[in-house]
């Protein structure tokens, strides 16, 4: 009898083991497929195209303009590259902010939907593949995609900055460069899963496009005004009230403004490539007494930062967790 439980417990055993090594032969044959298909989209290498244009024209502004930063003898003149703006060309970092949605969007608007619609999804559940890691593997290939394209962009980007200017960058400002580039790839990211979470939700593409460019408008242009507007609701700035009610406005706008990814990502990027930026939100004056001025070493920049990614990997997971529970009730069927 105790032969036979042993027996048996191996069975059970090699049986799990062969399941989970087909789910991740599917999961990973569906990663390749996905990425395949985005490479080779029309619309991929359109918004790939978009991206390395601004960002050459972001990078042209900076060189005009660095030459007076460096003639002043100010220090991390490598770290400019990606802040400084032109003339009339906003700086990488500014480009990047506003343009990094959309290749987010790009990425995942139609995910789910146009499979749906066009039959192809039926089609592939009916396959020995699991309903999750189609999700998955759709997710995991346009993340890949995102960083791939931002870190080979910060590196073509800092490479003919390095031409140009002729300074190497010392390993402080190869650190904060190398943080900045994960910052953005997560914030294209998030984007990226609001875009499948639009297509699990919406059954047509153009609605779900649709939706995360208004999400995308009201976080970057409106909550700012909407949180001013509830800021001096609650604690108006007015006639006597105004010096008690001062502190307590900002911290409400503050805390309403950074429910933005937009403004999160904004804040921690200013925060890691200038090292000069030595606090985040309000500074009182007796704060700022016995101060020393100076910069503020790698390490403490990413202490200050370190809220905003986590805030930001919570709600780009948040937004995956419910694509991914919705997609995985839903009836898939053939329209």
């Amino acid at each position: 009898m105790t032969k036979t439980t042993t027996e048996n417990a191996k069975h059970s055993g090699t049986g799990a083991e062969r399941s989970a090594s087909r789910k991740n032969i599917g999961l990973w044959t569906l990663f390749h497929k996905e990425m395949s298909d985005h490479i080779r989209s029309r619309r991929f290498l359109l918004i790939l195209a978009l991206v390395v244009i601004t960002g050459f024209s972001s990078l042209y502004g900076a060189l005009e303009n660095i030459s007076s930063v460096a003639a002043d003898g100010g220090d991390f003149i490598f770290l400019k590259l990606f802040t400084t703006s032109g003339s009339a060309i906003p700086s990488f970092a500014s480009f990047i902010a506003l343009l990094g949605p959309f290749v987010g969007l790009a990425l995942g608007f139609d995910a789910i939907n146009s499979e749906q619609n066009s039959g192809t999804l039926n089609r592939l559940l009916s396959q020995p593949i699991y309903r999750d890691s189609v999700i998955n593997g759709k997710f995991l290939a346009g993340s890949a995609i995102i960083f791939i394209m931002i870190f080979v962009m910060g590196g073509m980007v800092s490479a003919i900055g390095l031409l140009a200017i002729g300074i190497p960058p010392s390993p402080e400002e190869v650190g904060r460069i190398l943080v900045f580039l994960f910052f953005t790839s997560v914030y294209i990211c998030f984007w990226l899963a609001l875009s499948i979470l639009f297509s699990v939700l919406c059954r047509h593409a153009a609605t779900s496009a649709l939706s995360v460019i208004a999400c995308w408008l009201f976080f970057t242009i409106f909550l700012s005004l909407l949180a001013s507007i509830i800021a001096a609701a609650m604690y108006p700035l007015d006639g006597y009230l105004a010096l008690f009610n001062m502190m307590d406005y900002y911290s409400c706008e503050l805390f309403i403004n950074r429910l933005s990814p937009y403004y999160l990502y904004g804040e921690a990027v200013s925060t890691i490539l200038n090292p000069g930026v030595r606090s985040i939100g309000i500074v009182t004056t007796s704060q700022l007494e016995g101060a020393i001025a100076g910069y503020l070493p790698f390490g403490q920049s990413l202490l200050l930062v370190w809220p905003h990614l986590v805030a930001m990997c919570a709600m780009t997971l948040a937004a995956f967790v419910i694509s991914y529970l919705r997609f995985m009730r839903r009836e898939i069927r053939a329209s």
